[in-house]
Formats: C-alpha cells, sequence, structure tokens
C-alpha cells in the first residue's frame, strides 16, 4: 500500500513573503468591511491550491455562492449547517483509502470546513466533535461575527453578554438585551478531544499571525481547530471602515485573547502592556448603546476574570438564567 504524503507549509515571515496567488477571489457580494470575508481570504490564501474547502449554511456560504458561481479558486462543497465536520470526516477518510490503493498518486489534500458560530458550536457542535473525536486529518475553523448573521443578525452561542439582536431585543423586562455568556469555543475542543494536538485563535487584525496559524495547524497530522474574531459591520453596527481597528481594540480590551494551544502549552500573542476598559470597545458598536453602567462592569468583571488566566478554563462571576430569582 502506498504512504499517505501530507503537505509542509513553510511559515510566512511577513505579509511581503506572504503567498501571492488569492484562492479566494473577487465575485462574491459580502457587504462593505466583511470580517469574515477577509478571514476566508487570509485562510485560503495560507492553505494554498491543493485544498479542498467545506461551507456549512451561514452568511459566508449564502453571499458566496449568488448566481450559481463562487469565489474560490480551488474545490468548494456546501454543506448543511449540521454536518460539516461529518463531510470533511468522509472526504479525508475517502481520499486516505484512494492514496493507500495507488489511486491517487499526490499528497493528501487540505481539508478544511470554515463555519460560523451555528455551524461550528451551536447546531454543527456534534459533527465538529465527531470529527475530532475520530481524530480525522483535518482543519475546522469557526469565523467567529458573534451571530446568526445570514438569517436577520440572531443571538448565538459566541454572542457577548449584553448584546442587542433580532432575538435578544432590549427592554424593560430585560433592559440589558442578551443574558448569557459566550460559550468558550477553543475550550470546548481543548478538554473533551485527546486526539487534539493543536488549537488556536486568531484575529483578522493580525494577518501574519493567522496565516502562520493556519499552516501551522494544517501541517499536523490529524484534526485541530481555530477560531478566528471577524468582527461584522452589519451585526455589530460600527463604520465599515474600522473592521480593523475594531478587531484590534477587542484584543486591546481583553474582549479576544490571540493564543496557542499546542500538547497542553498555552502560548499567547499581542497581548498589550495594559489592558483598556471594555467600554473602550463596546461605545462604538450600536448593539451595545443600550447598556448602563452597570452592564458594563459586569462584563469588565467577567473579562477580568478571564484575563487572570487567559485561554484556560478558569472560574467567572456568571450566574445562570435560572439563578436570577
Amino acid at each position: 500500500m502506498a504512504t499517505v504524503k501530507t503537505q509542509n507549509l513553510e511559515m510566512i515571515k511577513s505579509t511581503r513573503n506572504a503567498p501571492k496567488a488569492e484562492m479566494y477571489v473577487p465575485g462574491h457580494r459580502t457587504c462593505a468591511g466583511c470580517g469574515p470575508a477577509l478571514a476566508y481570504r487570509l485562510v485560503a490564501k495560507a492553505c494554498g491550491p491543493n485544498s479542498i474547502f467545506l461551507g456549512p449554511t451561514g452568511c459566508m456560504y449564502v453571499a458566496n455562492t449568488s448566481y450559481l458561481c463562487g469565489p474560490w479558486a480551488t474545490p468548494w462543497t456546501h454543506c448543511q449547517i449540521t454536518n460539516g465536520g461529518a463531510v470533511a470526516s468522509g472526504i479525508e477518510a475517502a481520499y486516505q483509502v484512494l492514496i493507500r490503493k495507488g489511486k491517487w498518486k499526490g499528497e493528501l489534500p487540505n481539508i478544511v470546513v470554515f463555519a460560523g458560530d451555528g455551524g461550528a458550536i451551536d447546531i454543527g457542535l456534534q459533527a465538529m466533535s465527531a470529527m475530532m473525536y475520530r481524530g480525522h486529518d483535518a482543519l475546522f475553523v469557526e469565523y467567529d461575527n458573534e451571530s446568526y448573521a445570514n438569517t436577520g443578525i440572531q443571538t448565538s452561542p459566541a454572542t457577548p453578554y449584553g448584546a442587542n439582536t433580532t432575538f435578544t431585543p432590549p427592554g424593560k423586562a430585560i433592559p440589558e438585551g442578551k443574558v448569557l455568556f459566550p460559550k468558550d469555543a477553543p475550550q470546548l475542543v481543548i478538554g473533551g478531544h485527546p486526539a487534539v494536538h493543536y488549537v488556536a485563535t486568531a484575529s483578522v487584525a493580525y494577518p501574519v499571525d493567522l496565516m502562520n496559524k493556519v499552516r501551522k495547524a494544517l501541517n499536523y497530522q490529524g484534526p485541530t481547530f481555530l477560531h478566528l474574531h471577524c468582527p461584522c459591520p452589519k451585526g455589530w453596527l460600527f463604520d465599515e471602515a474600522k473592521t480593523v481597528e475594531m478587531a484590534k481594540l477587542a484584543i486591546q480590551t481583553g474582549m479576544w485573547v490571540n493564543y496557542e494551544w499546542e500538547k497542553g502549552e498555552y502560548k499567547y500573542q499581542h497581548t498589550p502592556k495594559e489592558y483598556k476598559g471594555v467600554g473602550e470597545y463596546m461605545k462604538h458598536q450600536t448593539r451595545f448603546k443600550h447598556l448602563k453602567p452597570e452592564h458594563i462592569s459586569k462584563m469588565q468583571d467577567f473579562i477580568n476574570a478571564k484575563l487572570k488566566a487567559p485561554g484556560k478554563p478558569i472560574a467567572v462571576p456568571v450566574a445562570g438564567p435560572r439563578e436570577r430569582a
């Protein structure tokens, strides 16, 4: 039987050294300033031509596949929102068989799921988790725009506390809007999947860091997971020219932390010497304009607790919704 050959992608030293070829090309109709579109371009550029992308239903599926065409220079497959991990598992297993039988002579393609909040850690969680559990050689990327943006900006498991969405509108009974705090997506993978040896977070504000984490994840022979912070002007309601600025402000206030978890060890990137208050981040987004000082203070307490050990499980001052009474 033939040995399964995998790709070995070199790290990128600077934006000047980044690959020139675009794997995610013009022709889509994403919103102005779309953070997920920028993330997709960077991920695809890092992956290169010998790649297969899978897109569960979400805003990056709908906006990219209008009029029976798509913006990929590589093979792309639409999945249901529930089954990105399952379809990736099937493709990877099929290539493994073809290579072992000598029916595919090349290297194993990079198999990459690019899923939103729902397709990654909500309705798609079971398939993603199963892919990790079985140890398939594939990368699962969650582009986190903190809502179900495709269907009208509904709340998602990644939506921050206090956000105004179409499912969590603020009012007299619930003045803060969303009362729940978001899931910690990387910890769901790290804590529950012994076959996974590389998990990382990244931001569109730091493209070289993002692309290198993609490549490092792909160089592992086994399942890997990336959580990407992708500001959404339409859902968060900020000036579309400020997407990168908003992403950097999230890191400067602790609302997002860039790190790697590699074989049990944490490494952090872009950690500020002194964090700004979360209010500096929230005041630029209309989705938070209804919040009162006590609500912002509650978010600050949550972030302060998490920053004591960023990226690691820690007791945070959050009461469940049934504890309110």
